[in-house]
């Protein structure tokens, strides 16, 4: 039993402020409390909708497909929508919940727009290593095969991973950011390919990001007593601040 308890002690302290703070935001306000990401979901599946229509597969990549050999300013203007159109060769669903769950947790705690910044952070950094890997050929440790310029570069795991590894900072859930970053490494080593190395990239770029996370990122429930609803002598959240959950700001 002993081993089972500091197990879930172990998880109460990695978990628990993060879930107590989507709880109470989603308690109070349902769907209300994030709608950026259930625009990003809506928005993932219309373009999924779109893409596997003859009539506007086309319109779907000539406004939000994203190549390395592509020139530079069409890449930069495609790609916060290259963000949410799936990849043709994965489901689906899996996209969508990855948003809903990610993208959700990080708009309660952080906010909408820090939210958006660092995914498109995440996604534009391994959009440019795409095309630096090309430019530095196979040959080098990160380097890619010319074939990978021609590789349709879309979706939000870039986006997702980068997230993920922010909340974890933030939260200081360290077990689970060192699970997704050694997650990221065991596909690139298993699969080399042009989206295991872009995480990595992604991963790296968001790190930089967690050196300088500002302070009002953290969330407020540190000094928690082991086993206590508030801090150490510090009043209760009122329950007006939960409209927006209880570290969620305004941008």
């Amino acid at each position: 039993m002993r081993p089972v308890r500091a197990l879930r002690r172990a998880a109460r302290r990695e978990w628990c402020p993060l879930l107590t703070t989507v709880r109470a935001a989603l308690t109070a306000g349902r769907l209300r409390a994030v709608p950026m990401t259930v625009a990003a979901v809506c928005l993932t599946a219309l373009l999924h909708a779109l893409q596997n229509r003859p009539w506007g597969f086309g319109v779907v990549h000539s406004l939000g497909e994203v190549r390395a050999e592509d020139p530079l300013w069409a890449s930069l203007l495609r790609t916060p929508l290259s963000l949410f159109v799936p990849a043709l060769d994965l489901p689906v669903w899996g996209a969508l919940v990855q948003i809903l769950l990610v993208f959700g947790a990080a708009e309660i705690c952080l906010g909408r727009w820090r939210t958006l910044l660092i995914a498109y952070v995440a996604t534009l950094t391994g959009t440019l290593y795409a095309r630096i890997g090309v430019a530095l050929g196979p040959d080098g440790l990160f380097g890619l095969p010319a074939s990978d310029a021609q590789v349709v570069d879309t979706g939000p795991s870039a986006a997702v991973v980068g997230l993920a590894v922010y909340l974890c900072y933030v939260h200081r859930a360290r077990f689970t950011g060192a699970l997704v970053i050694a997650a990221m490494v065991a596909e690139m080593v298993l699969k080399n390919n042009l989206a295991g190395k872009e995480h990595l990239v992604a991963i790296a770029a968001v790190l930089l990001l967690c050196v300088r996370a500002p302070r009002r990122d953290l969330p407020r429930d540190q000094g928690l007593r082991p086993g206590s609803g508030t801090r150490s002598g510090a009043p209760p959240i009122r329950s007006s601040n939960l409209r927006r959950g209880p570290t969620q700001r305004t941008s």
